[in-house]
């Protein structure tokens, strides 16, 4: 079913190419741990049981990894009123709603499709959006939702997730057990670890282009389903200033989870490192959002909180 947040044609074109790409890689790592390795069965046993499991559970996944919990609408009777009056704007099926007992303030949204996916946040964004900034924020992630790129991160990210598991147990297998290989055994092993790192690589670089302008895509459809994008700006610099206060170990946990954040766990704002962030920077996010506010005649207002 198609749901009222603004169609984007753009996302859809480059969820589809980077699909292509990482299909390509995909069927070129395996042919290449296959010729390696000489047991196309175990590989291709290993892979798709991977596959499968990161397909299936990755909401669990990410809730278990994220402290998250399922919460009825007695616990949280706001937080769902929210989700229900989005959700009936938006015409799409309601996802489960849960919290995730953090104090860094974020949000994000998982599963493999509108019928079976998670909105979570933090009780840390709770404490600090008021209502019109929290309303932007869920609008955000249930536009992931609604456009399905949850679904395709989910994916693409599979092929990097299976290469920079080889290249670790390849790493840890030589640091302790090195010295037992003949030079036969050395050099098939040197080329698995060079294929691996190579896709890894490959699929970070696709990945990460991806995931910056779903962000982009998503703060576009939330703006316009709302009509309040000073808002959904207002939570930004918010949510990104209090991020950048807390301390960098308290973020470490959260940082492999960046790519299906609202704003990334990294307290600072990417530099020359741009090109392997998960998210664009705020200027870019808040710039955007002010064009929507002048196209919508809303009084731009994207760097007061609240």
């Amino acid at each position: 079913m198609q749901s009222r947040f603004r169609s984007d044609r753009r996302l859809t074109v480059r969820m589809t190419v980077t699909l292509f790409l990482l299909g390509l890689l995909y069927v070129g790592f395996v042919a290449a741990l296959i010729v390696l390795l000489k047991s196309w069965l175990l590989v291709v046993v290993l892979v798709g049981a991977m596959f499968v499991a990161q397909f299936w559970f990755s909401d669990r996944i990410a809730m278990f990894a994220m402290r998250g919990r399922v919460v009825e609408r007695e616990e949280y009777p706001e937080l769902h009123a929210v989700v229900d009056r989005l959700c009936a704007i938006a015409d799409m099926p309601k996802p489960v709603v849960a919290v995730s007992e953090m104090d860094m303030p974020n949000a994000f949204a998982t599963g493999r499709n509108p019928d079976h996916a998670v909105v979570c946040v933090t009780t840390g964004l709770l404490r600090r959006l008021d209502p019109a900034e929290l309303e932007g924020v869920l609008a955000h992630e249930l536009s992931h939702v609604a456009h399905k790129d949850v679904a395709v991160i989910t994916v693409a990210s599979f092929l990097g997730v299976i290469a920079g598991l080889i290249v670790r147990f390849a790493f840890y297998s030589q640091l302790f057990g090195g010295g037992r290989r003949d030079q036969n055994t050395a050099a098939v092993f040197a080329a698995v670890i060079g294929v691996s790192a190579a896709v890894y690589a490959i699929s970070f670089l696709l990945i990460r282009a991806l995931s910056r302008y779903r962000e982009l895509a998503a703060d576009r459809a939330a703006a316009h389903l709302t009509g309040r994008p000073s808002a959904l700006a207002s939570a930004l610099t918010k949510v990104s200033g209090d991020i950048a206060r807390i301390p960098t170990k308290d973020l470490r946990t959260a940082q492999a989870f960046n790519a299906f954040y609202f704003t990334p766990a990294t307290g600072k704002e990417p530099g020359i490192e741009r090109i392997f962030s998960t998210h664009p920077t705020l200027e870019q996010r808040l710039e955007q959002l002010g064009r929507i506010s002048a196209e919508l005649g809303e009084a731009a207002t994207p760097g007061k909180a609240g």
